[in-house]
Parts: C-alpha cells; sequence; structure tokens
C-alpha cells in the first residue's frame, strides 16, 4: 500500500506560503480572509444551488469578505459594516421565506437506460 501523499502536499503549501509570505508577494491576512470568505459564498452557490440556506449564506459569506475588506483598507467604520449587514440579512431572510425557493436541492435522477439494470 502506498503511503499517503497529504504530508507532502502539505509540505509543498507551506513552503509556497512561506516563501510568498518572505518575499512580500503574500497579500496582508485581512485580505486573504476577505478573498476567502468572497470565494466561498461563491463556491457554496455554484455548488449548492438556489435554495433556501445558500440564498441567505452565500451572499453573507461574499458580503463578509468585502466588509472586511472595506473595514481593513478603506477604514470604514464598523458600525456602518454592521448596519448594512444586518439590512442585508434581514432582506435575505425575507427572500428565503418565498415558496418559489425549494427547501434542498433536488436530487438528480438517474438515467435509466436498459443497459443500466
Amino acid at each position: 500500500m502506498k503511503p499517503s501523499a497529504v504530508q507532502p502536499i502539505l509540505l509543498i503549501i507551506l513552503g509556497a506560503l512561506w516563501l510568498l509570505k518572505s518575499t512580500a508577494m503574500l497579500p496582508e491576512t485581512s485580505t486573504l480572509l476577505a478573498l476567502l470568505l468572497a470565494a466561498a459564498g461563491v463556491v457554496l452557490a455554484l455548488l449548492d444551488g438556489v435554495t433556501k440556506s445558500t440564498v441567505v449564506s452565500s451572499p453573507l459569506l461574499i458580503y463578509a469578505g468585502a466588509a472586511i475588506y472595506l473595514y481593513d483598507h478603506y477604514f470604514v467604520r464598523f458600525s456602518h459594516v454592521a448596519a448594512v449587514g444586518m439590512m442585508l440579512l434581514g432582506i435575505l431572510l425575507l427572500l428565503a421565506r418565498s415558496d418559489r425557493i425549494p427547501e434542498r436541492r433536488q436530487p438528480r435522477r438517474r438515467n435509466d437506460t436498459p443497459y443500466s439494470k
């Protein structure tokens, strides 16, 4: 049995991050966090589709990334960011109450062919 590839891959990733940090090519931690949160929101929306939970969580993750970036780089006050976030959450929660938005993603149907038996 082959040994796991997790340790070598982890060493490569950590070495690359260390190199980028030591050469000042790695963005600040707050910028990375903002990008990761926004990317997580986009990926969640793409993977799970439109459901009652993703209608709320995906835009909020994207907003959290944008809020962290604005707070850190443009010195927007936290109270402003929080107030807009509360309004956005309220709007999204009202939107999620719609009957047009499904509870869960519909399972994919298997392609029933005569050869699949």
